[in-house]
Order: structure tokens, then C-alpha cells, then sequence
């Protein structure tokens, strides 16, 4: 029997075990609630984490069992706050005028590898041409030549993943990092549906100098609540949000999210996904 792949919060570069990391963009359905008989074999279009199936949503299996959400709701929920984040980021600075003098350099780019954290997650669908390319509509004039980069990552079988990673973000030159960075999170607290269960603290892991932002959303579909922790980091070329979900990590107490393992897995992902500019 094969072993499953290395958990995404195992010590890596940036140090011991962390959480998972950020817009009410399209919901996708429940998968169907397996039928009372022993042993049901899967249907075609059954999904389970990483491809949701047509079909109207289901309830609860009987017995009153909940399964929680599969990983592919879980995933377009926080793309989509990942992507009101920056949307609602712009439109707020939008009338805010800056000179156009004292912009970084463009020497880094935002890419959307085919795996992320040592290979434990593969790329599903890059989704920088669609949900990315929303992100970067209109004008902020903190920001110079925005490019989008935001794709979805799955762990496990490509039918059945174990866990969904989402990284979304843009490149170009951002002439306030730190502000960008906490306006993402508020804006995807500002996200329909969202609610604030542990506000936006900055963390800077040791060893590492770099500062992101973290906080615990939830939000309530169908008569259940999901637990969504993000992450953000933003520096003079670079601004991204990450989240690392699964289906028990979905339904903990938002009190008990380890945020700061969740920032060591973000600056992980940001050391594979952010290259030079040849």
C-alpha cells in the first residue's frame, strides 16, 4: 500500500508543522449523499474533494452523520475570497492619488507551479486567466503592471485528493507591500458570506524577515460552517494569498487554527511560486 503524501505542515525550510493559509465567488454543489446499502460504488461524476458533480446539493447521509464540505466547495469558496480581497483592495484605492514616482524595480514574477511544497500538491487548474484575471480590474495607483497568478492544487488521488491548496495572487510593482497585504485580508472579510473568527495579526517567522498576514474566516452555506484560514504576503514585486484546506481542517474551532504554522507553510509556497524575470 502506498503512503499518503507528506503533510503540508511538516517542518520544512521555514520550520515546524503549520495550518493551512485568500471570495464568494461560484458555489459548487454537495456530492451526492451515498445511497443506504453497503459498500456503494462510486458514479460517474462523483467528484468527492477535487471535482464536485452535477446535480443539486445533498443533504446529510442518514443517520445524521455530516460529512462536511467536499474540498471542491471548500476550494471555490476561498478562491473567490481570495479574489474579492484584491477586487475591494482596488476599488478602495481608486480616488486615493500617489505619484507615480518611487516604484520598484520589476524583478520578480508570480508563477503557478505544477506542484507546491516539496511536490505534495499538484496542480488542478490554473486559474489565472479567469477568477485571477478578475483580481486585477481597475486601477489602484499603489500598483503598476499587474499580472495575475492564482491556481488550485490538490494532494492524493487526482479523483479522490485528500486536500486542496489555493494560491492567488498577482505580480507586477507594489509600491506599499504592507499596506496591500492587509487589504487583502480586509477585503476578504468583506467578502459575502464571510465573517471574522480570528482578526488579521502580522507574523514574521524566525529566520525568515518576511512579514505576512494571517486571520480565520468562516462561512455558513447550507446550514454549515466552514472554518477558513488565509494567509498573505505582499513585497515589491509579489502579492499573493494562500490556503491549505481539508476536509477536517474545514470543520475545526477557528480558536484552534495554528496561525503560525500557517505563515511557514505561506512563505513555503512563496519560496517555490515567486522566480526572477529572466
Amino acid at each position: 500500500m502506498s503512503m499518503p503524501p507528506p503533510s503540508p505542515y511538516s517542518p520544512g525550510p521555514y520550520g515546524p508543522p503549520q495550518q493551512p493559509g485568500p471570495y464568494g465567488g461560484q458555489q459548487y454543489p454537495y456530492p451526492p449523499t451515498p445511497q443506504p446499502q453497503p459498500q456503494p460504488q462510486p458514479q460517474h461524476g462523483q467528484g468527492g474533494w477535487g471535482q464536485p458533480p452535477m446535480g443539486p446539493p445533498m443533504g446529510p447521509p442518514p443517520g445524521g452523520r455530516r460529512t462536511g464540505k467536499s474540498a471542491g466547495v471548500i476550494a471555490a469558496t476561498v478562491v473567490g475570497l481570495v479574489v474579492a480581497g484584491f477586487v475591494l483592495n482596488r476599488m478602495n484605492e481608486v480616488n486615493q492619488h500617489t505619484s507615480g514616482v518611487g516604484f520598484p524595480a520589476a524583478k520578480y514574477r508570480l508563477t503557478v507551479p505544477k506542484t507546491l511544497l516539496g511536490g505534495s500538491y499538484t496542480l488542478s487548474e490554473d486559474l489565472s486567466q479567469t477568477q485571477g484575471k478578475e483580481a486585477i480590474k481597475g486601477y489602484d495607483p499603489k500598483i503598476r503592471n499587474p499580472k495575475p497568478a492564482t491556481g488550485r492544487y490538490t494532494s492524493g488521488s487526482p479523483t479522490q485528493p485528500d486536500g486542496v491548496l489555493v494560491l492567488s495572487g498577482m505580480y507586477g510593482q507594489f509600491k506599499d507591500p504592507a499596506d496591500s497585504r492587509r487589504k487583502m485580508m480586509d477585503g476578504a472579510a468583506k467578502a459575502d458570506g464571510a465573517k471574522t473568527a480570528v482578526h488579521p495579526r502580522d507574523i514574521t517567522p524566525a529566520g525568515t524577515g518576511i512579514t505576512v498576514t494571517c486571520q480565520v474566516l468562516t462561512s455558513a452555506q447550507e446550514g454549515e460552517t466552514t472554518t477558513l484560514p488565509m494567509c498573505s504576503w505582499a513585497d515589491e514585486n509579489t502579492s499573493a494569498a494562500v490556503a491549505v484546506v481539508a476536509p477536517e481542517t474545514a470543520r475545526q474551532d477557528p480558536a484552534s487554527v495554528d496561525l503560525d504554522g500557517l505563515a511557514r507553510t505561506t512563505l513555503r509556497v512563496r519560496a517555490e511560486a515567486r522566480q526572477p524575470i529572466d
